[in-house]
C-alpha cells in the first residue's frame, strides 16, 4: 500500500510540475529564428526585445487551422478592449505565401512572423517554446517576464483576466 502512495505522489507531481507556467524563455527559443513580412530573419530575442517595457501577448496560429480562425473574433475584442497591448502573431503556416494571404484574409492587426520550418510545431522554436496546440497564447508583463505561458482558444477569460491585472 505504501509503493502505491509513493507512485500516485510522484505521479501526481510529474503532472502538476508538468504544467507548470515558465516565467523566462529558454536560451533555445530567445535564439530561435523567425521571419517577418519583409522576408527578414530576426530572432525572438530581438523581436521581445524590441518592446521592452510594454505588455505583449503572442498568438501562434496558421491559416489552415480553423480553432485558429473561429477565435479570430475574440483575439480582435481583446484588442479592441487592450489598445496598449503589443500582439505579436507568429505563424506556423506551411508557406510564406499562404501566411501573408492569410493575413490580409483574416485582417490581423498586429506585427506578424513566419516559423520557416517545415516540422512546424515539433520544429526547432515550436520545440523550444513548447508548442502543442495552436492557437496559443502568451502573455509577457512589461518586466519582460511571461505572465501566461500556455493558454488556448478556451482560455479567453484566463487571458483577458491577466491582461486586467497588468494594465
Amino acid at each position: 500500500m505504501k509503493k502505491v502512495i509513493v507512485i500516485l505522489t510522484i505521479i501526481m507531481t510529474s503532472i502538476s510540475c508538468g504544467n507548470a507556467q515558465k516565467k523566462e524563455f529558454s536560451k533555445e527559443a530567445l535564439k530561435g529564428k523567425l521571419t517577418d513580412t519583409e522576408s527578414k530573419e530576426i530572432t525572438f530575442k530581438e523581436i521581445l526585445k524590441k518592446h521592452k517595457g510594454k505588455t505583449i501577448v503572442i498568438e501562434f496560429w496558421a491559416s489552415w487551422c480553423s480553432d485558429c480562425v473561429k477565435a479570430m473574433p475574440k483575439v480582435k475584442e481583446m484588442q479592441a478592449n487592450n489598445p496598449n497591448v503589443v500582439y505579436i502573431f507568429i505563424s506556423l503556416d506551411k508557406t510564406f505565401d499562404k501566411w501573408k494571404a492569410g493575413i490580409e484574409k483574416h485582417e490581423l492587426a498586429g506585427e506578424h512572423y513566419w516559423v520557416n520550418d517545415e516540422k512546424g510545431m515539433k520544429g526547432t522554436f515550436g520545440k523550444s517554446v513548447d508548442l502543442d496546440w495552436i492557437p496559443r497564447y502568451m502573455i509577457i508583463n512589461k518586466k519582460g517576464q511571461i505572465e501566461l505561458y500556455r493558454a488556448i482558444e478556451t482560455d479567453f477569460e484566463k487571458i483577458n483576466a491577466t491582461l486586467k491585472t497588468l494594465e
